[in-house]
């Protein structure tokens, strides 16, 4: 007798009950199911055919050129720009004046197919012009001859005589002739580029001649600037540069530093000058220790000079050294004779106008530095709308750097 048969109430049969159970457990039923996966995985990946392994792919439409611009080339590498199209290769019959041929790369085949296209490279003569005297083939009005490529791409340089501080100057001739006879003030409006909002509210509502300093931060300064210059704001870069409480205080990446040598704060001022272009010189960012350092300065000067930018001194740090080497190197200079917002409130802004005023009666010309605040903003764009009836002209910057100032 069993144990189930003493538990079974009388004159009852007890069942036999059999349990079934699988011939595998969970985790052997996982493993297979990954193996499985996995042994499919790798079958695609060895039998499809991808020449292009799996990047992103556009298919652009072409008309193939008729006559001998349409023979094909000898298979050339793809370019860089996405990996799908090469400029410039090698052609079985060389392209003529005014065409280039450009390498289209199918995404599902892989299969290359040369285009001859035009082009309207024409050349450019001294002054910017082209060589036939059409306008010059610029972006965004940058004239090309103004760059040169760095290892963090293209920054700004003289050629010749034609230089940045004058091509991107917002002054006419006959704008700087009447600045040479009356008394002259130049607003700049720094701290830019980072917050877009406040930026593009600078540059909508400002007077045309306030000069806007944009640091190379920020998603798209190349894109501010440009509508800034849109607005007839002349542009400045910031250069963020080591402060005294660095790096409690820190300006941001790549800032130039005092413990640095002057090869390393050069390749990080490249990157800078890199972020966009059309500026017509280079002013501090939260600097006062590295523009107080003659050994730092130096250098920097020196290639900003090079490269036919001004520079701009916010006045902040008493100790600077920039003017004495600027003028070391016959570069552009101008300095601020006061922040006319160091008391963000209404009434204090407009007594540092009114200051900034009496200073260019006295002198002939002053320059004023201020931040984005909206407050700051306001004030000043009302107040230069009054500036013509009391015979004080507002201007941009570089016509206040080469105005002289009367003792």
């Amino acid at each position: 007798m069993t144990a189930d048969d003493l538990s079974a109430p009388l004159g009852q049969q007890t069942a036999t009950r059999t349990r079934r159970r699988l011939p595998f457990t969970g985790t052997q039923a996982l493993a297979a199911g990954l193996g499985l996966f996995l042994a499919g995985f790798t079958g695609f990946a060895i039998f499809h055919h991808d020449p292009l392994g799996g990047e992103p792919v556009a298919h652009i439409a072409l008309k193939p050129a008729t006559g001998e611009a349409a023979a094909t080339a000898a298979p050339s590498k793809p370019g860089t720009a996405g990996g799908h199209a090469a400029a410039g290769s090698a052609t079985a019959h060389p392209p003529a004046a005014g065409q280039k041929t450009i390498t289209i790369i199918d995404g599902s085949s892989g299969a290359r197919q040369n285009v001859v296209i035009g082009t309207t490279d024409r050349g450019t003569t001294d002054n910017g012009s082209s060589a036939d005297g059409a306008a010059p083939a610029t972006a965004d009005g940058i004239n090309p001859k103004l760059l040169e490529k760095s290892r963090y791409g293209l920054v700004p340089v003289a050629a010749g005589s034609l230089k940045p501080f004058t091509a991107y100057a917002a002054a006419s001739g006959a704008d700087r002739a009447r600045a040479a006879a009356v008394p002259t003030v130049a607003i700049v409006v720094s701290g830019l580029g980072v917050d877009a909002g406040k930026t593009v509210d600078a540059i909508m509502k400002l007077p045309g001649p306030v000069t806007l300093a944009l640091t190379p931060y920020g998603q798209a300064p190349g894109k501010l600037a440009e509508r800034a210059r849109a607005r007839h704001h002349e542009v400045l870069l910031q250069v963020p540069m080591e402060p005294h409480d660095y790096p409690n205080n820190d300006p941001g990446p790549r800032t130039l530093l005092t413990t640095l040598n002057g090869d390393q704060n050069i390749d990080r001022l490249l990157w800078q000058l890199s972020r966009f272009q059309g500026y017509v010189g280079i002013a501090s960012f939260m600097g006062d220790r590295f523009v107080a350092s003659e050994s730092s300065m130096r250098p920097i000067i020196a290639d900003a000079a090079r490269r036919g930018l001004g520079y701009f001194d916010d006045g902040l740090s008493g100790r600077s050294v920039a003017g004495v080497l600027a003028q070391s190197q016959a570069m552009p200079y101008g300095k601020a004779d006061l922040a006319v917002d160091s008391v963000p409130t209404a009434a204090e802004i407009d007594r540092a106008l009114a200051t900034l005023e009496a200073r260019a009666r006295a002198h002939g010309n002053a320059i004023g530095v201020a931040s984005g605040l909206p407050i700051s903003i306001e004030r000043i764009t009302a107040w230069a709308r009054t500036l013509d009836r009391r015979g004080i002209m507002l201007v941009p910057l570089t016509t206040a750097m080469t105005k002289p100032k009367s003792d």
